[in-house]
């Protein structure tokens, strides 16, 4: 029986650094090696200044800038609460949410839906193009900016689909609003 147990215990001293620091530190290694850019979180850095990620939404809410999806989290954009609402398409609660977010988009145009309906985690950082377009009058009388200057720069941010086929265009609305800014 002692025998045994020192098989056990040489076994599971062994698996214990095998999986608990050998395996992570390959994996670690190999995502800085390979991937380092999204192994470090795909930060956006200006000016030394780490301004957000390329993979989390951020609130913004004054009219100078373009809007991204509404977050289901609370606060709203709170990535330690990721997750949807839940809400299913016959819940009242949701259809009072949206006709919410439409109100306060107003206009005559048709919306677009991923401006009044929040994503799956709630902190999707992308919008449709045609989000985005909807939202350059807007941004462009608060800035006093021309609207074919906002749309040419809603055009440039423009990213396709992934590998040309998986996917939907799609507008990164921190960066987006980071090029808004420059324009000034």
């Amino acid at each position: 029986m002692i025998k045994q147990l020192s098989v056990a215990a040489r076994m599971l001293l062994a698996l214990s650094v095998l999986t608990g620091i050998v395996y992570p530190l390959v994996v670690t290694v190999l995502a800085q090696l390979c991937f380092h850019e999204q192994a470090n979180g795909s930060l956006i850095v200006e000016d030394g200044v780490v301004r957000g990620s390329q993979l989390v939404g951020q609130a913004f809410d004054g009219p100078q800038f373009f809007w991204g999806r509404p977050s289901a989290t609370t606060p709203p954009y709170n990535a330690s609460a990721s997750g949807g609402s839940n809400l299913g398409p016959t819940n009242p609660a949701l259809a009072a949410a949206i006709r919410e977010r439409a109100g306060r988009l107003g206009g005559d145009a048709p919306i677009p839906v991923d401006l009044v309906t929040a994503s799956g985690s709630g902190l999707d950082p992308h919008i449709s193009p045609a989000a985005a377009r909807f939202q350059v009058a807007r941004v462009a009388s608060v800035r006093g900016i021309q609207e074919e200057a906002l749309h040419a720069l809603v055009e440039a941010h423009v990213e396709g689909r992934m590998w040309g086929f998986l996917g939907e265009p799609r507008v990164n609305v921190l960066e987006l609003n980071l090029a808004l800014a420059r324009l000034r």
